[in-house]
């Protein structure tokens, strides 16, 4: 389980990251478009794969679950290696792989620590609100698909709030989605308590919310980059993300096993209370950047 980790995560993000770099290659006026609907993929797997492991644990084992998965990544992966075109030659690129100066710019510093929070706050949902859902006494088919659910409506959200960032301004269109977000965890996910209806809810609309987490924030990074920077620039702020996201999920858990234990059954309200600080965070660091970057007026983008 360690090695499929360490090179799953290794080698996904050597995938990801160029794949989204090229995007930024071969567009501008609706950058943010294209790389919404090339992240629905995302949502899309987050839908199939759970449900296909789960049957195809249940009926050949976890081993071979694992290996068919490997089998469909696989195929995959060679066809997007055949698709994947960059514009610029590399003799126009500058050399090195690694621009760490760039955090020197506080409109990137900025950016970064908003995605790296944004990205922090998402992860917990994701992982904790199938269990939570268990706690409150949902049927287990029914928490297990929330992740599913959750997933089905980041689809959308990746694609309409794309449409209309690239008209009304990308940061203006992250601010308002991680501002909804916040506001759904605050007022929707942390009363839910046992109410089936209200956990269907968040799950939808948080998942509908969140996607852009996804879709603008590396389109939030060219904005503010230069197109034969954006890569390197991109690889750094994600970089970032990835220690954020290492140490989100034991930190949720660590306050989630502290208030457990202290009342003696399963206390979410903490960890629902952190994703909302996070993503607050978020929202303002979002704020600080669009003004540093494109100006403080409500018409600006």
């Amino acid at each position: 389980m360690l090695g499929f980790s360490v090179l799953g995560g290794i080698s996904s993000s050597m995938v990801f990251t160029p794949s989204i770099a090229c995007i930024a290659h071969w567009f501008l006026r609706r950058r943010a478009l294209a790389t919404g609907i090339a992240a629905t993929a995302g949502g899309i797997g987050g839908i199939i794969f759970p449900v296909l492991i789960a049957n195809l644990a249940g009926r050949l084992g976890f081993p071979w679950a694992i290996r068919i998965i490997g089998f469909i990544s696989a195929a995959f992966c060679f066809l997007s290696v055949a698709l994947l075109r960059t514009r610029l030659s590399l003799n126009s690129v500058k050399k090195g792989t690694v621009d760490i100066r760039a955090l020197k710019e506080p409109c990137f510093s900025l950016l970064t620590a908003a995605i790296v929070l944004i990205d922090f706050a998402l992860l917990i949902p994701l992982t904790y609100l199938p269990c939570y859902a268990q706690s409150r006494g949902l049927e287990d088919a029914i928490a297990y698909n929330l992740s599913s659910i959750l997933n089905a409506a980041s689809i959308v959200g990746r694609i309409v709030p794309g449409y209309f960032a690239d008209r009304f301004g990308r940061f203006n269109v992250m601010i308002i989605t991680t501002f909804v977000c916040s506001v759904f965890t605050f007022a929707l996910w942390l009363p839910s308590k046992s109410n089936q209806a209200a956990i269907l809810a968040f799950a939808v609309l948080f998942g509908f919310w969140s996607g852009t987490a996804i879709s603008l924030s590396p389109v939030c990074v060219a904005q503010i980059s230069k197109t034969e920077d954006f890569g390197k620039r991109y690889g750094i702020a994600y970089f970032l993300v990835s220690v954020g996201t290492l140490v989100a999920i034991p930190i949720a858990g660590e306050l989630l096993k502290f208030q457990t234990s202290t009342i003696g059954q399963d206390d979410y309200t903490g960890l629902i209370i952190l994703c909302g600080l996070v993503y607050s965070c978020a929202c303002i660091f979002f704020i600080l950047s669009r003004g540093v970057s494109v100006g403080w007026g409500l018409k600006a983008f």
